[in-house]
């Protein structure tokens, strides 16, 4: 019987259940779109990767329980602490993954696993109408991504207060909410929170991608090209940060917490 390899990994922390859970499905064969969703809809995880290698490289795609995303970074984290642990990829090598956001390729430094994204810019922007209704809380600033609603306020104390009303935050049109805000805490240079349920995530943990974003805004507004991150969900995340050019490194820990099989009838 064909068995297919999945794993559930929490990235952005060095602690079991912490940080950020992503299932990663490491495919023999490429699978249809249908599939993948079902699997990521019955894993039931922010995000669920499917891996499929492809000559020196591997093709990599991330579904929500409802829908595929462009770019997930703590996905990407998973996948690629998979495949060096399960030996699938020499622990020396880097992985290049090609996405539908272009090419990622991921690096290891000891326990640390480098990811080299695509910087993705915040230009200010009017707030949605119901905005601050919805958050919980009167921001700073307000800007957008390509993908998300860009909020900043004044402290964290504010960050760590709001408590969004989800029925209304998923009218508003856009992949998800960042809240962001400087950290009281000097280890970390700013913190975080990411909401999604437009996209099926109420909260997500620790996002990657929304610091594809927060890295080039802290980057302007401290005068600092390397940071340290903290999203302060209830599971929380650390996130290293490296802003160059257009490009933002980011950095993780990761910790394999389940190990299993899909059967082949599922497929």
């Amino acid at each position: 019987m064909e068995k297919i390899k999945i794993l559930q990994v929490d990235a952005f922390t060095d602690q079991p259940f912490s940080g950020n859970p992503a299932a990663v499905c490491l495919l023999e064969t490429r699978q249809n779109d249908a599939w993948m969703q079902s699997v990521a809809n019955e894993m039931n995880l922010s995000e669920t990767a499917f891996v499929s290698e492809c000559e020196d490289e591997f093709d990599l795609r991330w579904f929500t329980p409802t829908s595929e995303v462009e770019l997930c970074g703590h996905a990407t984290l998973a996948a690629a602490h998979a495949l060096w642990t399960t030996k699938r990829v020499g622990e020396s090598r880097p992985i290049r993954f090609r996405t539908k956001s272009g090419p990622l390729v991921c690096s290891r430094h000891g326990d640390l696993i480098e990811m080299d994204f695509p910087a993705v810019p915040v230009h200010p922007a009017d707030p949605p109408e119901g905005l601050a209704a919805a958050i919980g809380g009167e921001p700073d600033y307000c800007g957008r991504s390509k993908w998300d609603v860009f909020l900043e306020f004044k402290s964290e104390h504010e960050i760590r207060a709001l408590e969004p009303d989800f029925s209304k935050l998923r009218k508003i049109r856009a992949r998800g909410i960042i809240v962001t805000s400087r950290s009281l805490d000097p280890t970390f240079d700013f913190v975080s929170r990411f909401f999604a349920p437009s996209v099926g995530v109420d909260e997500d943990p620790v996002t990657g991608s929304a610091h594809c974003s927060l890295g080039p805004f802290w980057s302007d507004r401290l005068g600092k090209t390397e940071m340290t991150a903290l999203q302060a969900s209830s599971r929380s995340g650390i996130v290293t940060v490296k802003v160059a050019g257009n490009r933002v490194a980011l950095g993780g820990r990761a910790v394999t917490v389940l190990e299993g099989y899909l059967l082949d009838s599922c497929s």
